[in-house]
This record gives structure tokens, C-alpha cells and sequence, in this order.
């Protein structure tokens, strides 16, 4: 009879021993998971000093330039570049086609109309020599000079500087593919504007990694 209290109580020893084991699991897993938590958050910059700087912080980017900021001709800097805001309907928006370079080279949502126009500034660049090319499939050439304009810094300008070569070339491969009916219209001219707008930011991101060309203008425009 005296053996009875001593054989129950080894079982309940054994079940406060497994809630006591179980308890001890479920703080290591609670511990290990607020730890891995926190070097999850560190890493990824959520909490303050451990991440690398984001993209856009990067100094050597050309950054985008408020109306307020720009230059203007006679003021300063390379005559001439930091040009009237607002012209050319495509400035201060996303780059035509442009989809990677960090989300989208974004130039900035258009302010509504009677708003005060663009938002950023146009630092306009003319291109020394004028372009002579045969078109597509046509007995006729065409001779064009071109400007270009950014809504960022002169770091795009200098880019644009530093590979001449390379664009000029991409521009007259690209006149040379261009049909004989799409420079007879102001629709065609238009649309040869934007095929010159992709075919310069695509140089300038195979080189420099950063495109930032938002317009191209005819300075001169002759077919014969």
C-alpha cells in the first residue's frame, strides 16, 4: 500500500518535466526569431545607421534641378544651358521607354495647367555639328542639327560631352533607318524626335549607367 503514492507521483514528475522542456523551446524560438528579426530590419535599412544608402543618395547621380535652381543665359556656368522651363511637353516627365535606372529615371509629375508649368528647370545643350544621313529605302538624305534637354544637372550635359562619338554615330544609324514618309509630316518629325530621345539616353546608360535626355529639338531640318 505505501508504494501506491510513490508510483503516481513519478508520472506527474514526467509531465512537469516536458511543460518545463516545451517552455524552454519556446523561448529560445521567440529569442532567435526577435534576433534574426533584427538583423533582417538592419540589413535591409528599416532601423537607423546599419543599411547602405539608397540609390538615389548616390552624390555621383545627376540630380534633378527645381525651376528655382536653374540657370539662366548670361548667368553663369556654360552660356546657355539652363534654359526657359516648360517647353517641349515631354520635360520633367518619366524618360520615353526608360523603365529601369532605379524604378525609372522620374523627371517629375507636369504641375496642372496655369500652375507655374514643369516643375524642373530645362538645362538645353545644342549639338555642334548637324547630322547628314540617306533614309530608308529613298533616293533623298537628310541634314538635321539637334539640342537636347534634361531636367537634371550638368553631369548629364557632361555625359552627353564625354561620349559624343558613340551618340553621334547611334543618331545617324538611326536616321539611316528612318522611312522616306516620316519627315514629310509634323506627325513623323514627332515621332523621330522620340526614336532620337531613346536612341541618345540608350548610349548614355550602356556608358555612363544613367540616361536623363527627356527631349531632342531640330535646330535645322532639311531633306533633299
Amino acid at each position: 500500500m505505501s508504494d501506491a503514492p510513490a508510483a503516481d507521483a513519478a508520472p506527474k514528475k514526467k509531465g512537469k518535466l516536458k511543460m518545463i522542456v516545451i517552455g524552454a523551446v519556446g523561448v529560445i524560438v521567440l529569442l532567435g526569431g526577435g534576433v534574426g528579426a533584427g538583423l533582417y530590419a538592419a540589413g535591409s535599412g528599416m532601423v537607423g545607421g546599419g543599411g547602405k544608402p539608397a540609390a538615389h543618395d548616390d552624390p555621383n547621380k545627376p540630380k534633378l534641378v527645381p525651376k528655382s535652381e536653374q540657370k539662366h543665359p548670361g548667368a553663369g556656368g556654360e552660356g546657355g544651358e539652363g534654359g526657359e522651363g516648360g517647353h517641349g511637353g515631354g520635360e520633367g516627365a518619366a524618360e520615353g521607354g526608360e523603365g529601369g535606372e532605379g524604378g525609372g529615371e522620374a523627371h517629375g509629375a507636369p504641375t496642372p495647367e496655369g500652375h507655374g508649368g514643369e516643375p524642373y528647370a530645362s538645362n538645353y545643350f545644342a549639338m555642334e555639328k548637324e547630322f547628314t544621313s540617306n533614309l530608308q529605302d529613298s533616293v533623298h538624305f537628310i541634314q538635321i542639327g539637334l539640342a537636347v534637354s534634361t531636367p537634371y544637372d550638368d553631369k548629364v550635359i557632361t555625359n552627353l560631352k564625354t561620349n559624343d562619338i558613340a551618340i553621334r554615330s547611334a543618331i545617324l544609324l538611326t536616321l539611316g533607318d528612318t522611312p522616306e514618309d516620316q519627315v514629310f509630316t509634323g506627325a513623323g518629325k514627332a515621332q523621330l524626335q522620340k526614336r532620337l530621345v531613346a536612341t541618345i539616353n540608350q548610349v548614355l546608360r550602356e556608358k555612363e549607367g544613367f540616361g536623363g535626355i527627356s527631349n531632342v529639338y531640330f535646330t535645322t531640318f532639311v531633306v533633299q
